[in-house]
């Protein structure tokens, strides 16, 4: 709960290396209890941790009557930025999770960014320690929050934070606060900023909720054939594999290049970046694309910001600008599939995924090439 992941600016940069991926078709499936139809890919959930999810959204009306749209992508997407879904602990059956997750010390000495000391509460029942308070648990609650929703979930009539089942059901029922309906962008980020006041917080969690959405369903590409059918499918294929700054080409993902904006470097990463990703996709329907996202927005028809995203057709490219209008300072671009989703290779620390077009600042028009 007191995480905080900067929300970088992106470019495109440079390729090096050449892999090539075969198209894998998304499943659907029909609706679980978790609030949303299963299918897509949610590979990076560790199966327990997406259990615990699942659970809570039928758990969380007995505890706030007034809660509406709760989904367990919602719950995802907190777990992903604040622990990772836990990866790399060990989840017992019974959802505990060890080594426990203890946060920075929260005792103002600016270690881990924190600059303001929050005295213990809880005698280190959940921290470890008396001497001041730490965020706790695959939610990263701190014990005097995990006091006023901390509930049992998994029936061992323990309410614990380092408990998967506890933990998101405990998540729900703070989100769910204050009889918010989550089906309304406006009050999901409501509640999203209230776990934490940090709009680059609300924005990173937003994409992996959006993420995790549109993995669960197939896009709909009923009424989509020939070279655009192509293009989305080879860049569906493609959920899951990394970013990698100035990764990717024709030829498919590859190791990229040092550094982002924000110092990340792609070297070591086998992936793509945001052109990268398009280059590749396009190329499988006979179509070369220049290398940066600015230089794609001068091939086919330019399609205006100021006619909305509205305008867009599936297979068009799709684009972001510090200053739209000025297309020299496109930063990003993606792959528009219908429905307001676009294939999307996000930033650096994140994977190809299916996002809304709204995820990225600074709507710069589009492109269309078939």
């Amino acid at each position: 709960m007191v995480a905080l992941l900067l929300f970088a600016a992106v470019c495109c940069a440079a390729p090096v290396g050449n892999a090539i991926s075969a198209y894998v078709a998304l499943k659907s499936g029909a609706q679980d209890d978790g609030g949303i139809a299963e299918g897509g890919s949610a590979a990076d959930i560790p199966p327990r941790m997406l259990t615990a999810y699942k659970k809570a959204v039928q758990q969380v009306g007995r505890h706030v009557l007034t809660c509406q749209g709760m989904r367990w992508p919602i719950l995802a997407g907190i777990a992903k930025v604040e622990s990772n879904h836990a990866v790399g602990r060990n989840i017992a059956d019974n959802g505990d999770i060890r080594p426990r997750i203890y946060g920075v010390l929260l005792n103002g000495s600016g270690q881990g960014g924190n600059t303001t000391a929050f005295p213990d509460t809880d005698n280190g029942r959940w921290d470890g320690t008396a001497s001041a308070e730490r965020a706790v648990g695959p939610f990263q609650f701190l014990p005097s929050t995990w006091e006023g929703v901390g509930k049992d979930a998994n029936g061992d009539k323990i309410a614990d934070p380092h408990n998967a089942d506890d933990a998101a059901l405990g998540a729900a029922i703070y989100l769910c606060g204050n009889g918010r309906d989550l089906t309304k962008r406006s009050q999901l980020k409501a509640a999203i900023f209230q776990y934490n006041q940090s709009n680059e917080y609300v924005a990173n969690v937003l994409g992996w909720v959006d993420h995790y959405t549109a993995a669960a369903k197939d896009p709909d590409l009923k009424n989509v054939t020939g070279k655009v059918r192509t293009v989305i499918e080879a860049a569906l294929s493609q959920q899951g594999v990394p970013y990698s700054w100035g990764g990717g080409n024709a030829g498919g993902k590859s190791r990229g290049i040092c550094c982002s904006p924000s110092g990340k470097s792609g070297v070591g990463i086998n992936g793509f970046d945001c052109s990268g990703l398009t280059q590749y996709a396009y190329a499988q329907a006979g179509i070369s694309l220049p290398r940066v996202a600015a230089a794609q927005a001068g091939v086919g028809k330019r399609i205006p910001a100021g006619l909305g995203t509205s305008a867009l057709r599936a297979g068009d490219l799709v684009f972001y600008a510090t200053a739209p209008g000025r297309d020299a300072t496109i930063y990003h671009v993606g792959i528009y599939v219908g429905g307001g989703k676009m294939v999307n290779a996000p930033r650096p620390e994140t994977v190809v995924r299916l996002d809304s077009v709204n995820a990225m600042s600074g709507f710069a028009g589009g492109a269309r090439l078939l």
